[in-house]
């Protein structure tokens, strides 16, 4: 049985404007995988700080294991500008002592992409948010620890560099991890567990964040939730998962089709012809289309003879390393930067609106929505259907009441999601997004994509959140460096694979070497004979019959514990018989797992 490492006890967090925290308890255990979530400012940072002890309650108790090595990574990156690179990951590690870590060449190789003294020897002073979210990511990962808390790892980080970091802890098993993300990519990917912050409380589910959907649209579902707009974001969510990418829940499939009921009158996300017909009429037959186009920043050429047609209600995710130029294409496309040899082609009602990665100037006297009053007072959906300006800052989040707030006291997420409200006011039928989901929660994160799912125009995203990307796109790019723009028919994992195939290439960012042709084939499993396969079919089906049995099992001692709530010392037996279940069950889930990847 895993031990405990880190216990809190009724501890309360108040900072005179009501409990962050009130009265939590909760564990922190080895080899744990915590996926931590909940809106912007509900207390998610503040219990990871509780947890690595940087802040102390107000009431309650924290305990540590004696002798436990921990580590914390902050939102923000603070270090000394004058400091290298090599003083903050190595610190005064002799070379010789260092070099023949493999653990740490390996981080700082997949981080950097290597350990040369060109990289060890850059001052922070200069570095990007980027690069300094790399730089605090590998001090924490070339050491030895037993517990690993992590504010918004993926914050500045490309899709690639998310799937090392993912692939990286998931190799170390025996480090017991938290970590607060918007990006429920990573948050299914490394964690198992997940606790939510609500209302000053910590809810916990089993799973990462898909199984977490699944979970709380059944406990919204028996609790007969009155909010209404919350119960069908979650459910519209939940049906996605379960028609788009049921994959992500390492849950058995029997438990996804459990939850069938909850969405079986549940439309699609995306009526896409619905889309298409409706953008066709807006937009005509062309939107954007560039020809045999050069694209060139200074000396250096990030596009050469680009051809590429974007059409009406086309729905792109653009994917590309930090510095492969998708800000630039971005720029090239709404008139910011003219290609210097070719053209690019406008269609003649194009109306775009272009979301960039800095946030424009405001003024900070102005209330929310007389920001988006400014610019327009409703907004026409089509067919008879608008919202006002009210209405639409209350789907990107803002409350009735937080619609009088002054905009000099937003935080940086508001802002963003004010700049956003801003476009979408002025009706444009082409949106360009650049990381869009910067600073934003994941509720805030599903409001917006049900906000994109009735968009009926065209739009482009350049985001490092691979689980937003899927969510609102159907087609993908990507820009690797290499002059082109490449179609990628398999999304993410297309592009993953072309760019680990240029880095065996040795094909550097900004060279003009010829297009990398994507692997025949590429795969993980072998080959399996129709027996073999008839039989591990069979294996599944017993499992699955087996933990059935267990999941009715446990009804039943819940039901007994129900009945029996004052009989403390049948309430004690109990207990342990749940546990003995709650082992064997979590037994019988990884043996499902394993034969299911194999099958897969």
């Amino acid at each position: 049985m895993s031990r405990n490492l880190i216990n809190l006890e009724a501890v309360t967090l108040d900072y005179g404007k009501g409990p962050v925290l009130d009265k939590v308890s909760l564990g922190l255990s080895e080899s744990s995988r915590i996926g931590i979530v909940g809106r912007n400012g509900g207390g998610k940072s503040s219990l990871v700080r509780m947890l690595s002890g940087a802040e102390e309650p107000h009431s309650g108790r924290v305990s540590r294991t004696n002798g436990i090595h921990l580590g914390a990574l902050d939102q923000v990156d603070v270090a000394d500008p004058k400091a290298t690179v090599r003083d903050i990951v190595l610190g005064d590690q002799a070379d010789h002592e260092w070099a023949t870590n493999s653990a740490a060449r390996d981080v700082l190789t997949g981080l950097f992409g290597g350990f040369g003294e060109e990289i060890l020897q850059r001052e922070m002073g200069p570095l990007s948010g980027g690069e300094r979210r790399r730089v605090a990511l590998a001090r924490l990962l070339v050491s030895d620890l037993d517990v690993l808390l992590l504010d918004e790892p993926t914050n500045h980080l490309d899709v690639e560099a998310v799937a090392w970091l993912a692939e990286h802890l998931n190799s170390r098993r025996n480090l017991a991890l938290a970590v607060v993300t918007h990006d429920r990519w990573f948050l299914d990917a490394v964690t198992d567990r997940t606790w939510e912050v609500v209302d000053g409380n910590v809810e916990e589910y089993d799973g990462g964040y898909s199984a977490f959907v699944l979970a709380k649209a059944e406990r919204m579902r028996q609790s007969s939730v009155e909010d209404q707009k919350r119960n069908n974001l979650i459910k519209k969510e939940l049906a996605w998962l379960r028609r788009g990418a049921p994959a992500r829940t390492s849950k058995p499939k029997f438990r996804i089709d459990a939850a069938n009921e909850l969405i079986s009158n549940e439309p699609p996300p995306r009526n896409n012809v619905e889309l298409l017909n409706f953008a066709n009429a807006r937009l005509g037959k062309m939107v954007y289309e560039f020809e045999d186009a050069d694209i060139t920043i200074g000396d250096r050429i990030l596009f050469k003879h680009l051809t590429w047609n974007i059409g009406p209600g086309d729905r792109i995710a653009i994917a590309g390393m930090n510095g492969a130029g998708k800000t630039t294409l971005l720029k090239a496309l709404t008139g910011g930067l003219k290609p210097t040899a070719g053209r690019l082609v406008t269609g003649t009602t194009v109306k775009p609106a272009y979301l960039s990665q800095h946030l424009e100037e405001l003024n900070p006297k102005w209330r929310v929505l007389e920001a988006v009053e400014q610019v327009a007072s409703h907004i026409d959906l089509g067919k008879g259907k608008s919202l006002s300006a009210g209405q639409l800052c209350e789907r990107l989040g803002f409350a009735a009441s937080a619609q009088w707030t002054p905009v000099g006291d937003l935080s940086g997420g508001e802002r963003r999601r004010l700049q956003l409200t801003r476009l979408l006011m002025a009706e444009p039928n082409v949106l360009i997004l650049d990381e869009p989901t910067n600073d934003f929660d994941v509720e805030t994160l599903a409001s917006l994509e049900d906000l994109l799912d009735s968009f009926a125009g065209t739009l482009l995203v350049v985001s490092h959140d691979r689980y937003f990307l899927e969510r609102v796109c159907d087609t993908f790019v990507g820009v690797l460096g290499d002059g082109t723009v490449r179609d990628l028919p398999r999304g993410l994992d297309e592009y993953l694979e072309l760019r680990h195939a240029q880095d065996a290439n040795h094909t550097s960012i900004g060279s003009n070497a010829p297009t990398i042709e994507a692997p025949e084939e590429i795969s993980t499993t072998p080959q399996l004979s129709a027996a073999v396969r008839r039989e591990m079919e069979k294996d599944l089906n017993r499992i699955e019959r087996q933990i059935k049995k267990i999941d009715d099992q446990v009804a039943a001692v819940h039901s007994r514990m129900n009945d029996n709530a004052t009989n403390y010392e049948l309430i004690a037996d109990l207990n342990k018989e749940l546990a003995s279940l709650r082992s064997t069950q979590e037994e019988l889930e990884h043996s499902w797992l394993e034969l299911s990847e194999k099958l897969s």
